[in-house]
């Protein structure tokens, strides 16, 4: 849980960071210049800059009411510390839920211009993983279909072809942070800085280009993330619906999960590393990917990455109403 006191945020819980030591990259071709920050879209122009969103505004007004509330009436202390303590539940709700929007722009769905001509995203978080990252781009060959690659950036440092494989086949390759460290959302500002801006490095350095859509590992963040994000120039990335395929052993059931309601402009999520073993032991992703992929074909549907749905960085996501 977070409190905004004084202009500062603080930790009501232990924010624990872990300081990792300096890595340098390998001697390489150079990086190219940053990727510009992405606008954000129209009713949230004037926050992001500091990173902060109007629901955090209006938290961090609350802090100060709340402690110069009971200065002015002694009595009124218990009633200030019970809006901090909701305030405090409703900010910690929105950092574990990944859709939601409270704390930063937040893409769900691809933009009404690609849902109009029947486009949507098909993502894979991870990877790479060179047991099933080529399986999975035979596939998507295939069946001509293309996809986003939410890599974990030390993963990629470890199978470099593997990376280069992913574009030279058409797909985009995205940030999931360095590490994807389990506290993640537990992170303070430098914990964010160093996680975002090494996965960035490697990533540009591997790829030939900046990535420009972040997504958190599991899906989990908190309030600090919004402004280290712009300060990269990424744009937060979740999803329309997920498989659950980390945890379900049933492919019937993941790809059930997918396709109910599946239509243009719909963001799907599958996994190329950590997906669940089927009962033959093969990944569960292995087995819903074709079913899938063919369901998208027959239904007149066409995968397309990321930066194909929103080719120009200051293209707007799509807009939703806060999940919370």
């Amino acid at each position: 849980m977070w409190a905004l006191i004084g202009g500062h945020l603080t930790a009501v819980v232990t924010v624990t960071e872990t300081v990792h030591s300096s890595a340098t990259s390998p001697a390489t071709s150079p990086v190219p210049a940053p990727a510009p920050a992405l606008a954000l879209h129209p009713g949230q122009a004037d926050a992001p800059r500091a990173g902060f969103t109007p629901f955090l505004r209006a938290s961090l007004g609350l802090h100060l009411v709340a402690a110069a509330a009971p200065i002015w009436l002694p009595g009124a202390w218990p009633w200030s510390v019970g809006a901090l303590l909701l305030n405090h539940a409703a900010i910690s709700g929105a950092g574990l839920w990944p859709r939601a929007r409270l704390l930063g722009p937040n893409i769900t769905r691809l933009p009404p211009e690609a849902a109009a001509r029947g486009e949507l995203a098909l993502t894979l978080d991870d990877g790479p993983c060179p047991q099933v990252t080529p399986l999975v781009l035979d596939l998507l060959d295939l069946h001509q279909q293309r996809a986003t690659f939410f890599v974990i950036a030390q993963r990629a440092a470890a199978y470099p072809a593997l990376l280069r494989e992913i574009t030279a086949r058409g797909h985009s390759v995205q940030n999931h942070s360095f590490q994807h460290r389990h506290n993640f959302s537990l992170l303070g500002p430098r914990g964010y800085a160093r996680e975002l801006s090494r996965a960035q490095e490697t990533l540009a350095d591997l790829c030939g280009e900046w990535p420009r859509f972040f997504r958190a590992p599991a899906g989990l963040r908190n309030p600090f993330l919004q402004a280290e994000l712009l300060r990269q120039g990424l744009q937060l990335t979740s999803w329309t619906r997920r498989g659950f395929d980390t945890r379900e052993r049933d492919p019937a059931r993941v790809l059930a999960r997918l396709m109910r309601g599946l239509a243009g402009g719909d963001i799907l999520l599958l996994h190329d590393h950590h997906s669940a073993i089927a009962a033959d032991g093969r990944p569960v992703v292995l087995h819903v990917l074709p079913a899938l992929l063919s369901a998208l074909g027959a239904a007149g549907l066409r995968s397309v990455t990321l930066p194909q749905a929103l080719p120009d960085p200051l293209t707007r996501p799509a807009v939703l109403p806060p999940l919370f």
